[in-house]
């Protein structure tokens, strides 16, 4: 009998009871009274017959389900494993369990009767069943785990590093640095989204089926622990494959930075993977199981995988709050960009609004702030160390320092990364304005905007020449003064003018300092021959004395005679400096040439007649010749030099 018929016939009987107390009832009513107890009485008596009879077929059911189940608690082989039809019949079993414990439980019968004897001993099997199910469960996901096989993921990594970082420091001294500036091709937007089936395709039915039967059965709090923890150690499997270690953030913070660096590229890598391929094969899968459950599927994947996504943020965030060393910055874009990359990725995985997938949508944008942060600090950073950069001595040679030679590559890699700089850069501008030459105005004439990146790189390279000016400063000769801030814009100018720094700093700045260089190899020509060329100028040579004097002679032997000693001097010297660049090198030689030589033609021709051959020590051809030496960064003595016939 239903509860609610049970009701309704005590409500009756209580309400004949009442009435028959009534003393002023007539005897008709008290005929109709006693009809309707006798009547109520037989419902009674037929319903509780009917319950017993009830209660013995639901007995010998609960027998026969009973048997199915401890039958295979004595066999203790997995059911699945023994065939689909052995499967299917002790689904069967166990859904006939469920449905004679409800109804058991409805039919609320009295304490002490058989049939609350009856309801433990359901309650009893479905839980034995329940819990050997939950075994079944967990053993289909284990070992159905399909392998994770690096060597079809899509994902490649360079083995070249962006700068030669463990040459950088303070000191700016690798010239390598030049060499190795090649940004990593995992950084490439263009890998493919893929799902892998992460468990064998032809056990998910019947997952799907212990999932629904365990929830039907209010169990659901044991089968959604079971996946949650069989595919969380999934999860770190696969972390583990990726070669990804359990760090702490302390643990990080203390490590060298080539160990850093070196696991910063695996981080890389692991983080696209992980998250384009293994989490969506994982979304996938929960789907796949728990599609008729509502929102369990999305509660189960973020209970599985926040462990592994925080292990991972975590790293990020390490790197976040590391010290704001400039060789660091390219490895601190690169996790930048893969978050900021992957961040649409992670909100849709992460879409439903359970605390858990909130909060790692949360975390995920809170590691990219503060790696943002980290950027702009280390660019300022970089900024302040070449300022700040001093020397002691003067660079050998006068040459292109180790600093220019660092800091033009090191923008120019930097380029790579222009949108995340630009953005980043956007509201730090204060360094812009270090000189007038980094002012939209005086940096292009076109009306277009000038770009934070942009600012910051011609705020950069005025720090830089500014330095550099500091360093010539050093020289005690003027010519090599000029020499080596000649060399050094050059090298700049054609950084720019070879590469994608190009259209950012714009062919105004180009033509500036094009002008620049220039105008230092003047100074150097200038400095270096003038008072040498004034040896061969007529200047206190014409007198009224006889053009065939003695004195004039003498006048004559002791011009010439300076000019080679003095360009002998010049030789000896300016073969030990150096020109890295052929052509500037081509340049300044043949400029040089022509205003030594056509000055020594005219001289000796103009004289020659006066002075004997003993007195003409080089001819014009050996001079051009001995010219072309110079700059080649060897010195030597031009008497160690033969003639060239």
């Amino acid at each position: 009998m239903l509860e609610e018929e049970e009701n309704l016939v005590a409500a009756a009987q209580h309400l004949v009871k009442a009435l028959e107390i009534k003393k002023n009832l007539t005897d008709d009513a008290r005929k109709i009274l006693a009809n309707l107890a006798t009547q109520l009485s037989s419902i009674t008596k037929v319903s509780e017959n009917e319950d017993e009879a009830g209660l013995s077929e639901i007995k010998e059911r609960l027998n026969l389900v009973q048997d199915k189940v401890m039958n295979w608690e004595v066999d203790r082989s997995m059911i699945w494993d023994c065939g689909a039809e052995e499967a299917y019949e002790y689904v069967k079993a166990v859904d006939e369990a469920r449905k004679l414990t409800e109804t058991l439980d409805n039919l609320c019968l009295s304490r002490g009767s058989g049939g609350s004897e009856l309801l433990q001993r359901a309650h009893d099997v479905l839980q034995t069943a329940m819990a050997r199910l939950e075994d079944e469960f967990r053993h289909m996901l284990v070992q159905s785990r399909q392998p994770f096989e690096l060597e079809h993921m899509s994902f490649r990594s360079s083995e070249e590093d962006v700068v030669d970082e463990g040459s950088i420091g303070s000191s700016f001294g690798d010239d390598s640095v030049e060499d190795t500036l090649q940004r990593d091709s995992i950084m490439s937007r263009s890998s493919e989204e893929f799902i892998i089936d992460l468990v064998h395709p032809a056990v998910i039915p019947d997952l799907k089926c212990i999932a629904n039967l365990m929830f039907d059965s209010n169990y659901d709090r044991e089968c959604t622990q079971a996946y949650i923890s069989v595919r969380k150690d999934a999860l770190d499997d696969c972390l583990f494959i990726l070669g990804v270690e359990k760090l702490s953030i302390e643990d990080v913070l203390k490590m060298e930075w080539g160990t850093l660096n070196s696991k910063i590229r695996r981080w890389i890598r692991a983080m696209k993977i992980f998250v384009r391929i293994y989490l969506a094969s994982e979304k996938w899968l929960s789907d796949q199981i728990f599609e008729d459950l509502d929102s369990i599927s999305s509660i189960c994947f973020v209970e599985a995988s926040k462990s592994s996504m925080l292990r991972l943020l975590n790293f990020g965030e390490a790197v976040a709050i590391g010290p704001h060393q400039p060789e660091k910055l390219f490895r601190i874009l690169d996790v930048y960009e893969v978050l900021v990359d992957l961040s649409p990725d992670i909100d849709a995985l992460y879409a439903h609004e359970a605390a858990a997938g909130s909060s790692i949508r949360t975390d995920c944008q809170e590691v990219i702030r503060r790696l943002g942060d980290c950027v702009k600090a280390t660019f300022l950073e970089f900024e302040n160390a070449v300022a700040a950069n001093t020397s002691t001595n003067p660079f050998a040679g006068g040459g292109i320092h180790h600093l220019t030679r660092y800091v033009m590559n090191y923008i120019r890699a930097l380029t790579d990364y222009s949108d995340s700089l630009n953005r980043l850069l956007r509201n730090s501008v204060a360094a812009a304005s270090f000189s007038p030459e980094s002012s939209p105005v005086s940096v292009s004439s076109s009306c277009e905007p000038v770009s934070p990146m942009a600012l910051h790189f011609r705020s950069l390279t005025s720090i830089l020449e500014c330095n550099l000016q500091d360093k010539s400063t050093l020289y005690r000769d003027d010519s090599l003064r000029h020499f080596f801030l000649m060399n050094n814009i050059h090298y700049m100018t054609q950084k720019v003018k070879d590469s994608e720094l190009r259209s950012i700093f714009g062919d105004e700045w180009i033509r500036r300092h094009n002008g620049k260089f220039q105008q230092h190899a003047m100074n150097y020509e200038r400095a270096t021959w003038s008072s040498i060329l004034s040896l061969l100028r007529d200047d206190g040579i014409h007198s009224p004395v006889s053009s065939s004097s003695p004195v004039l002679r003498a006048l004559l032997k002791e011009r010439l005679q300076g000019f080679y000693l003095a360009f002998e001097e010049v030789y000896k010297i300016q073969t030990g400096w150096v020109i890295p660049d052929a052509q500037l090198r081509d340049d300044l030689r043949i400029s040089t040439s022509l205003k030594v030589i056509q000055a020594y033609r005219t001289f000796v021709g103009r004289y020659g007649p006066h002075l004997t051959d003993r007195h003409i020590k080089h001819s014009a051809e050996d001079l051009e010749s001995y010219l072309l030496d110079l700059f080649e960064g060897s010195p030597r003595p031009l008497q160690n030099v033969h003639r060239r016939s």
